[in-house]
C-alpha cells in the first residue's frame, strides 16, 4: 500500500468521512491546506450527505482530479472532455476492484447503512463491518498511480 493509501485509511479511522479521507491525503498535492481541503470535502461523505449515492471515496477522487486537471473557462470543451474522460477512467478502475461505485451497493449487508442524516457512532463494531477504510485506501492508491498527481 502506498503512502497516500495508508494516509487515507488512517484518516478514515481517525473519524474523517470517506471523501475527507481521500481528499485530505492529497491536500498538499492539490495545493490546499489540510483543514480547507477536508472542510470542502465534508458534505460528500456517505454517498453525498449520507444519501448513499456515489461512494464518497470516488467523490474524493473526482475532487482531487478536478483540483489538478480542472478548468475555469466555461467554453473549455477540450479540457472538459479530458477531465471527464479521466474521471470516468478513475471510476472504472474503482468499479473493477470493488464491483460498484455506489455507496448503498458497497454497503449492502451492513445493517445500519441507512440514509439518515445522523452519522453512525464510530465504534469498534462500526469499523469491523464497514469496507470504508479499505475503499478509501483503494481510491487513494488509484490516484497515486496517476501520472498527473506527481
Amino acid at each position: 500500500m502506498g503512502d497516500k493509501a495508508e494516509r487515507a485509511k488512517a484518516l478514515f479511522l481517525e473519524g474523517y468521512n470517506c471523501t475527507q479521507a481521500v481528499v485530505g491525503a492529497f491536500a498538499e498535492e492539490i495545493g490546499m491546506d489540510f483543514d480547507t481541503a477536508v472542510r470542502l470535502a465534508s458534505g460528500f461523505g456517505g454517498g453525498m450527505g449520507r444519501l448513499r449515492q456515489v461512494c464518497g471515496t470516488v467523490s474524493g477522487m473526482v475532487f482531487v482530479a478536478s483540483a489538478k486537471l480542472g478548468y475555469t473557462d466555461p467554453k473549455a470543451k477540450v479540457e472538459k472532455k479530458e477531465l471527464y474522460q479521466e474521471i470516468q477512467r478513475l471510476a472504472e478502475c474503482f468499479r473493477k476492484e470493488n464491483g460498484s461505485i455506489v455507496c448503498a451497493e458497497l454497503l449492502a449487508g451492513v445493517k445500519d447503512a441507512d440514509n439518515s442524516p445522523v452519522p453512525s457512532e464510530r465504534t469498534a463494531e462500526y469499523y469491523k463491518k464497514r469496507p470504508c477504510p479499505e475503499l478509501a485506501a483503494c481510491a487513494a492508491r488509484i490516484l497515486e498511480d496517476c501520472e498527473w498527481i506527481r
